[in-house]
């Protein structure tokens, strides 16, 4: 069998954030991506669509999922992928990001994916070099992908998003994730809550049109998706919480706490997981995880973007895969 891919593109160049995208476009990206999926279970699991292209993931944070991803993305699309990180870029010499940036695009690369502990930077970067810019997480910021990738997982188990309520548990104040994920939940009708000690919700948060609970139950009740976000141990030496325990205790996902949302309702988390943190026997209601789901939804996502803003204009037999 052969697969053949949607012939429409993104009409635009960058992915910078979530709010770039309209509705139809997210829809776009999840059919394309749907195409992609059956791709993983061939015995050849590649097209030519990027074949001859450069794409350099160029990332200032440390990242297994989203790098990893983002590479074997990549490569079934038969791009060329290169993998930059600080510690192996003359960045250690003292290299200033601009330089950096230039100099990977003067080297051939066609499109960026970018991660980097400041807010902004790649909208920045999009200013400065000619070549594609994809936003892989940035600061405090959004992380638009991992977004798509939790909206196309959730649509997979619960066929439509709209009219969802999506209780969003943790650590809000520090997660890009929650904040691109706000953005898009509304955007395709789901109702958000967040779920968090007062310490941990950004205080703008309601202007952003979702509802702030304290406490777990009155969080859950009736949720139809519980995405728990990381508890970003690095972070609490501030004093954002009294302690890990007391945390966990009050707001840790277990089976008995999990019975307080709908008896349908799926447990999302970006990663890494803290166990026996923010999910407390995990094991006991796998079933209703759906986190392995997001990394493997993760790939065909990535792919779906990659192809959609970067392989625009070329004839559609070379979309095809081998027989």
């Amino acid at each position: 069998m052969n697969l053949f891919l949607p012939a429409h593109t993104l009409e635009k160049k960058h992915l910078l954030s979530i709010s770039d995208l309209s509705v139809p476009e997210i829809e776009g990206i999840f059919q394309t991506a749907d195409s992609f999926l059956d791709l993983s279970s061939r015995s050849v699991r590649k097209v030519p669509s990027l074949r001859g292209r450069i794409i350099v993931n160029l990332f200032y944070e440390a990242s297994t999922r989203t790098r990893t991803s983002f590479e074997i993305a990549g490569k079934r699309l038969s791009a060329d992928v290169i993998n930059i990180t600080t510690t192996q870029s003359s960045v250690v010499k003292g290299e200033s990001l601009l330089d950096t940036v230039r100099t990977i695009e003067a080297l051939g690369a066609d499109g960026i994916v970018i991660r980097h502990s400041s807010s902004g930077v790649p909208q920045w970067i999009a200013k400065q070099v000619g070549c594609h810019v994809i936003n892989a997480g940035d600061g405090l910021r959004e992380h638009p992908t991992q977004a798509l990738l939790d909206l196309f997982t959730i649509q997979k188990r619960k066929k439509n998003l709209s009219g969802l309520t999506v209780a969003i548990v943790g650590d809000v104040l520090h997660s890009r994730v929650a904040r691109s994920n706000m953005i898009a939940m509304q955007m395709m009708g789901m109702k958000v809550r967040v779920v968090g000690p007062p310490t941990l919700i950004p205080r703008e948060v309601q202007k952003w049109g979702v509802e702030v609970f304290h406490n777990l139950r009155e969080g859950l009740e009736k949720a139809d998706v519980i995405m728990l976000l990381r508890l970003q141990l690095e972070r609490q030496a501030s004093g954002y919480i009294p302690s890990i325990e007391e945390y966990s205790r009050l707001f840790g996902l277990s089976p008995e706490k999990l019975s307080w949302a709908n008896p349908d309702a799926i447990v999302l988390h970006p990663g890494p997981v803290n166990r026996g943190i923010e999910i407390q026997g995990e094991e006991l209601f796998s079933d209703r995880s759906a986190i392995l789901d997001q990394v493997h939804h993760g790939v065909a996502i990535r792919m779906a973007i990659l192809y959609l803003l970067m392989a625009g204009g070329r004839p559609e037999e070379e979309n095809r895969a081998p027989a």
